[in-house]
């Protein structure tokens, strides 16, 4: 309510139809419209306009940008889980109605802001029918690389991991994010989740999107060219640069933030994912190379479990399990529809929450 004060957009919507009643009371004699539930958001998400911004939490906000891509919008794209769980889907219908996505996360909009560079001049690059703007051609490219902080357990012994607590994981070493968001950095699905976008956003495979560990979170995403040339993008941990990217493409708004001071950092480093430290992390790997509803699964287990870890039912190590039984139990289905991908999903949460039962009662 807050935010829609400020600014005072003609409507509001919200997926979380228990929260209608709050908000529509808090926002009394302001104007503004207030609406609930899938159908209302995704009937906002197709109105025209510049820029849609799809920055729901979760699964709950693939009705609103399947919507939008359906509608032929410009998507600035912050809900991951979109493209994790439906990106077949997704992709699909944004090629079939023209539709553009931009990534609004940060490695992602790093990336492309590299390949876009290398390209020189993003708005004359030809259209080869890609689901994203097309950031170029992947044939030019040897790989690209996505770099995580490593989050706040990044030197914290194996052996402590059993005492870790929600209030602990939610401190983020570089970032302010909100809770979820914080418990999946610091299991490092957060970058799964994000190397399953990449895949998606960029047309390449697994093998051709590295991922390593960089504390001071400087470089937040690099291209390696089949020429030997490396490009990679620096900048402050702050997410109003890639979001404000997204809203100006191809230009850049001109709002002067605090400048990367190098000479302060004075070392950069970087080193390889521990799949012992992060066993989420390999998991959405293993999900991605599976392919078909694999990733459908891993995101629905992940966001059961961490919201069963939040409120202290399982352990942080708990976490991991539930994700590994969710994608050993959970049977798979075809995925070409959304009531198709709502539907593995809900078998996927059926299974995780078994296995939080079964986890809390040890």
């Amino acid at each position: 309510s807050e935010q829609a004060l400020a600014y005072r957009p003609s409507i509001v919507g919200i997926a979380d139809e228990t929260s209608l009643e709050p908000l529509r009371t808090a926002l009394a004699g302001s104007g503004i419209e207030v609406v609930a539930g899938d159908v209302a958001c995704a009937a906002i998400a197709a109105i025209p306009v510049d820029v849609v911004v799809a920055g729901i939490v979760g699964l709950a906000g693939l009705p609103a940008v399947l919507a939008a891509v359906e509608a032929g919008q410009t998507v600035a794209l912050a809900n991951k889980e979109s493209l994790v769980s439906a990106g077949g889907l997704v992709t699909s219908v944004a090629r079939q109605h023209g539709a553009r996505l931009i990534p609004v996360d940060s490695e992602h909009s790093a990336v492309f802001q590299c390949w876009m560079g290398w390209a020189h001049g993003g708005a004359e690059i030809s259209d080869r029918n890609s689901a994203i703007c097309d950031a170029g051609d992947p044939a030019s490219i040897r790989h690209i690389c996505l770099t995580a902080s490593g989050g706040p357990f990044r030197d914290t012994p194996l052996e402590n991991f059993t005492t870790i607590t929600p209030a602990a994981a939610i401190k983020h070493p570089n970032w302010s994010m909100g809770p979820k968001i914080s418990i999946d950095s610091a299991t490092m699905m957060n970058k799964g989740l994000e190397v399953i976008e990449a895949a998606w956003l960029f047309d390449l495979p697994s093998s051709s999107i590295d991922v390593l560990v960089h504390p001071q979170v400087a470089i937040h995403g690099m291209v390696y060219f089949n020429d030997g040339s490396v490009i990679a993008q620096l900048g402050t941990a702050d997410m109003k640069t890639p979001i404000s990217y997204a809203l100006a493409w191809p230009g850049r708004l001109d709002w002067r933030p605090e400048p990367l001071d190098l000479a302060a950092l004075g070392t950069l480093t970087f080193q390889e994912v521990d799949s012992t430290r992060y066993p989420c992390f390999a998991l959405a790997r293993q999900a991605l190379e599976s392919g078909g509803g694999m990733p459908t699964i891993l995101n629905a287990a992940n966001e059961v479990a961490v919201d069963a870890f939040l409120k202290t039912q399982i352990s942080f190590m708990d976490i991991a399990d539930i994700v590994a039984h969710s994608l050993e139990k959970t049977t798979e289905i075809p995925i070409d529809s959304l009531e198709a991908v709502m539907r593995l999903d809900r078998m996927a949460r059926q299974t995780a929450e078994d296995a939080c039962a079964a986890a809390a009662s040890r």
